[in-house]
């Protein structure tokens, strides 16, 4: 379901799970909300048996948070649950005229950003709110925390970086209660590939403060030195299993199955939805994905611990609480339930993880 602002937005429904998609395409053209919703209807359908027999439901609502000042309102019962997608143009929307060479032709009214940014504090402030920021959003909760500056690439970095990239996991991530996990994966390098489509760099601010994390920094290169930018940041954890709540990624960990991706841009350039300069930039783009096995895997690894194993914790966390609250049955726990898939393409649940050597 897609609303334009607060007031379209649909009103609660009993023994239904929100989860608010904050579309930040602005409408250029894109594959990553279509994925994100994907990836939601393809969590639920896996839990078709027991949201039936519990007389459950999730509900997935996009709203359209650039042009028409869209954004959730935070429950003041389970604090709320919200996807960031990426999107284009300048980080800072006051920049964004159409002709500033980093706007990428988008015109945006900035007053969108205050009413995004007291969404961020009410979600931050609730212990059960959840913010999953992709890409662009990714900015955006960065000049929120004002953690850290946009910075265009220039051609001294080569430009844009897409397509297979590398990041490289922090001594922090090591210790983390969750990408430890992940770095036992990434094995002696501390080295993730990820997938890429970034104009901008987000050079930190000083020394980041707590109780912020920094996850991962860009490399200058497959293979190269570590970079300055920063791009993985978790803002707030769970306390009971140390997952990440409130936590940005500036790669695209949405965009998996790439056949599925791939079929799907062909078919929307078959129509003219997209013109040839971007279609042909994402079809390399996938295309370099699929000639390379390992990279395959390497990237659902990444995937998987920095979106989809987060996302299917939280939303097996809040479908086991609106159980309980409504006396129905839910046998699925969040901590033995598989939510992380390894290298190997196994898919283990948190105790799974913890037990392994």
């Amino acid at each position: 379901m897609r609303v334009a602002s607060r007031a379209e937005a649909p009103p609660p429904v009993p023994a239904t799970l929100d989860v608010a998609v904050l579309d930040m395409h602005h409408g250029y053209p894109n594959l990553g909300h279509d994925a994100v919703v994907h990836s939601l209807r393809h969590i639920a359908c896996d839990l078709r048996e027991y949201l039936a027999a519990a007389g459950l439901q999730v509900r997935v609502i996009s709203f359209d948070v650039r042009r028409a000042s869209g954004t959730p309102t935070v429950d003041a019962e389970d604090g709320g649950f919200c996807i960031g997608t990426g999107g284009p143009g300048h980080l800072d929307p006051a920049r964004n005229d159409g002709r500033d060479p980093g706007s990428q032709g988008i015109i945006e009214n900035p007053s969108w950003e205050p009413e995004v940014f007291r969404l961020f504090d009410d979600l931050r402030a609730h212990p059960g709110g959840v913010l999953l920021g992709i890409c662009h959003t990714f900015g955006v909760m960065c000049r929120w925390l004002r953690i850290a500056d946009p910075v265009l690439r220039g051609q001294e970095k080569g430009g844009k970086s897409a397509g297979i990239m590398e990041n490289a996991l922090t001594d922090e991530a090591r210790r983390h209660p969750w990408f430890r996990y992940l770095s036992a994966q990434a094995g002696p390098s501390q080295r993730i590939a990820v997938l890429d489509s970034r104009l901008y760099d987000l050079l930190p601010i000083g020394q980041l403060p707590a109780p912020f994390t920094a996850i991962g920094q860009e490399t200058l290169g497959v293979g190269g030195p570590v970079g300055p930018a920063m791009t993985m940041i978790e803002v707030a954890r769970d306390p009971a299993d140390g997952m990440p709540r409130i936590l940005g990624v500036n790669h695209h960990p949405e965009i998996v199955n790439r056949p599925r991706q791939l079929a799907l841009l062909k078919r929307r350039h078959a129509r003219g939805h997209i013109d040839d300069r971007w279609y042909e930039e994402r079809r390399q783009t996938l295309m370099e994905t699929l000639d390379d096995r390992a990279g395959e895997q390497q990237l659902d690894l990444t995937s998987s611990f920095s979106l989809h194993g987060p996302l299917r914790y939280h939303l097996l966390r809040r479908l086991r609480r609106l159980a309980e609250r409504l006396g129905r049955p839910w046998p699925l726990d969040e901590r033995t339930t598989p939510i992380a898939m390894l290298a190997t393409g196994e898919v283990l649940s948190l105790d799974e993880l913890g037990a392994l050597p």
